[in-house]
């Protein structure tokens, strides 16, 4: 049976769910499950619910263990098959209350900050160290392992262990799957669900929806922009931004409207503060979300605690399908966060890219798409830009790639000027302390 490494395992909500997902899963039920962080309370909160729920589905058929802290690192990952990564380094707090306020001070606002803007590059910066030690240790003690990158920004941790580590890494990302779904019922279209093909290409976050067919093969995109142009101008919904792409790009894209409001200088302007109303695009959001969730997950977890019941139902997350996939050698489709090695032919080649993939016994194969349309294209390019600065800044730890990264960034370009993104810059950077103190002039 595998050896499944959970990293990040104080991750308790979401390591839950991957690991429920193994346990309800029958080639994955023996598993040697190691969980690792650096919590020692959310440590044993997860591991107090994940052997309730190997008793209570799986009749204690896995072997759970912790490990807490860099000097059980090696010894967690040892051996291992499978590393799933869920770390947040810094938290909420400090660092995610710093990546909000300090670009607020300079009029520069945001909703979610995790995956692009200079939120999702000093997340980058301050977590990259941290998986480069990860695959030094990897490297050295299960050079055959995979790891399943969860944490954001996917396309900057994933590109940096692709490109400058040896370790088989996929990103995964949970909005590819419930795209199509969530679009046509929001539509009025859910008669359409059953049987339809799709295809999604593009980077994570801004993965595009370039073609949705229902099961005779008919195209849904006449009707979808249709619905979707009446719906943004009659109501004032969710999901309002994703819907002005349709509108003028042509087509929908993986994220939510929360995440797309900032990837893009078209909607959170200064000079424009009605857009925010117009589009209901809610600032400051991934604060707020913390917040409750941490609330929520006290309740949860004293509720827990107090009467042991917990059960899980296998989730739609990739994690357990690969690992099942790959341990039985049944393929299985995901949509993967990968290189691009001529996958989509009109991004860069040193890119990391999300594009349909097979998975088997032999690993993670990822599927060839040819050219994005050309405003598509052009799109992801503006993201793929910082993507590349902010490994460039990782790569070289010099202060002067982590400005040109932020100057690079759509939203911050069309908000501040030059001098601004560095005093920005410089003042998170120190704000940060410990957590960004590797890079210098």
């Amino acid at each position: 049976m595998p050896k499944i490494t959970f990293m990040g395992a104080g991750s308790t909500v979401f390591a839950r769910n991957v690991l429920g997902d193994c346990m309800c899963t029958p080639a994955l039920r023996e598993s040697e499950i190691a969980l690792y962080d650096i919590d020692p309370d959310r440590l044993k909160d997860s591991e107090i619910i994940l052997k309730a729920i190997n008793q209570n589905i799986n009749d204690n058929k896995a072997t759970i263990k912790t490990y807490l802290g860099v000097e059980q690192r090696k010894e967690a990952l040892k051996g291992a098959d499978f590393v799933v990564n869920a770390i947040q380094v810094g938290g909420y707090d400090p660092c995610t209350i710093i990546d909000f306020e300090i670009p607020k001070k300079y009029g520069l606002r945001q909703t979610i900050a995790d995956t692009l803007g200079i939120g999702g590059i000093m997340r980058a910066l301050r977590t990259i160290p941290v998986m480069k030690d990860f695959a030094d240790d990897m490297e050295e003690v299960c050079p055959d392992a995979w790891l399943l990158n969860y944490t954001n920004p996917m396309s900057m941790l994933t590109g940096y262990m692709l490109r400058y580590t040896g370790v088989k890494t996929v990103g995964l990302c949970h909005s590819v799957q419930v795209c199509s779904d969530g679009l046509l019922r929001s539509l009025g279209m859910e008669d359409k669900l059953e049987g339809r093909r799709e295809l999604i290409a593009g980077i994570n976050h801004m993965g595009w929806l370039l073609e949705i067919k229902d099961k005779d093969g008919n195209d849904l995109y006449p009707e979808i922009r249709k619905r979707a142009a009446e719906k943004n101008a009659n109501e004032k919904h969710w999901d309002m931004v994703r819907y002005e792409y349709i509108k003028h790009l042509g087509y929908y894209c993986t994220e939510s409207s929360e995440h797309n409001a900032e990837y893009n200088p078209f909607f959170i302007k200064s000079r424009y503060p009605e857009l925010i109303d117009r589009f209901n695009i809610p600032l400051d959001e991934y604060p707020r979300r913390c917040i409750g969730q941490i609330n929520s997950w006290n309740v949860e977890r004293d509720r827990i605690l107090q009467d042991g019941k917990i059960t899980h139902n296998r989730s739609e997350e990739y994690a357990s399908y690969i690992m099942e996939s790959m341990t039985t050698n049944t393929p299985y489709s995901i949509g993967g966060n990968v290189m691009n090695t001529g996958l989509i032919e009109n991004l860069p080649s040193d890119a990391c890219v999300e594009v349909p993939c097979m998975v088997d016994g032999s690993g993670i194969h990822p599927c060839h798409v040819g050219r994005l349309p050309v405003q598509l294209a052009a799109m992801n390019t503006t993201n793929i830009n910082v993507h590349l600065m902010t490994i460039e800044a990782a790569r070289t730890r010099k202060i002067e790639n982590i400005y040109q990264a932020a100057m690079l960034d759509p939203h911050t370009a069309a908000e501040l000027s030059i001098d601004d993104i560095i005093s920005m810059c410089d003042e998170m950077i120190e704000a940060h302390g410990d957590y960004m103190a590797m890079y210098g002039k």
